[in-house]
């Protein structure tokens, strides 16, 4: 069996991945990375909770020229996960703007970003259209 890590501390590998948020306890708002507090009410107190793994294009940009090693064109983009905003990469969608939209319903992806000298595969995420 081949280990796999997430490349992020918020992507939950297993039989249904899915992002973590950190939400505020005071005011609902939801973060990725690690708070101390909360940006919106200054709330310190924080719990996990899952971020539904489909959602919809909100805004997208195309990407055609990057740094030295990066593949392109790319297509970054903010998804709408049920009110959770999700900065990610579209996968598995012709990175063309009539391939891509604002409204398009999208669902979690996962992949392999790399793998080391034991095997161990580092997995990454982006979101894909559904039905793809």
């Amino acid at each position: 069996m081949t280990t796999q890590v997430p490349l992020v501390d918020y992507l939950v590998l297993g039989d249904s991945p899915h992002l973590r948020a950190q939400q505020c306890s005071s005011c609902g708002a939801r973060y990725f990375d690690r708070r101390n507090g909360c940006a919106q009410c200054f709330g310190t107190g924080f719990q996990a909770v899952d971020v539904p793994s489909e959602g919809t294009v909100t805004a997208f940009t195309i990407v055609a020229v990057a740094a030295p090693g990066v593949e392109v064109p790319f297509v970054p983009a903010v998804i709408d996960c049920a009110g959770t905003k999700v900065r990610a990469n579209l996968v598995n969608v012709d990175p063309t703007p009539t391939a891509v939209r604002v409204g398009m319903p999208v669902r979690l992806a996962t992949y392999v970003v790399g793998r080391d000298d034991a095997g161990t595969e580092a997995i990454g995420f982006g979101f894909e259209p559904v039905g793809a």
